[in-house]
């Protein structure tokens, strides 16, 4: 009999948010998501999603989870989701995983993206195969690479012409942290906040 892929997305609460599994009440912050370009372009959000449409991506949050492919929370605070952030594991094999994140722009600037990746960057060593976790991130996105750095991470180099966004290919800067390393601020080895 073949073992199951699937996993079960936990629900965790630190530093005053709370990662979960998606809901379809999440669909409003779709909707929202669905707007920017910021969002759109680099991730699997649909552009201008309809309520049809933010329910089929909601849909396919569960299904990563379910067929193995990595871990969809929603990112909530009081109550209301006001993002994603995902941890995926293609390279697990490898002993890699990805990190990506957004943030619905009316709920940008409050520090949740901050939040939400340093704590899903200490639950993700719960998982025994990961000693890499890295993030790909648009040098343009200035929101980003603030908060890779302030959550610890170190940028490695920029990888050139690595995705497509919108109609062209683009850059992209590479962050990781390796299991082991402690929680530090601008990647430098300075305690962090």
């Amino acid at each position: 009999m073949a073992e199951s892929t699937g996993l079960i997305v936990p629900r965790i609460s630190a530093r005053g948010i709370v990662l979960r599994p998606f809901a379809a009440g999440d669909a409003d912050a779709v909707r929202e998501a669905s707007s920017d370009p910021a969002i759109t372009d680099v991730t699997t959000v649909p552009t201008a999603a309809n309520p049809g449409l933010a329910e089929e991506w909601l849909e396919r949050q569960h299904e990563r989870a379910a067929t193995g492919v990595g871990y969809s929370f929603a990112i909530e605070v009081d109550g209301e989701c006001v993002g994603q952030i995902g941890l995926w594991l293609r390279e697990r094999d490898q002993g890699r995983a990805t990190i990506g994140y957004w943030i619905r722009p009316s709920r940008r600037r409050r520090g949740h993206a901050l939040s939400a990746l340093q704590t899903l960057t200490e639950w993700a060593w719960s998982v025994p195969e990961i000693h890499r976790l890295q993030l790909h991130i648009d040098p343009v996105n200035d929101g980003s690479l603030r908060t890779a750095e302030r959550a610890g991470y170190t940028r490695e180099g920029l990888l050139r012409s690595w995705q497509r966004i919108g109609h062209e290919r683009r850059d992209m800067f590479v962050y990781s942290r390796l299991r082991g390393e402690p929680m530090t601020a601008q990647g430098r080895g300075v305690p962090g906040p």
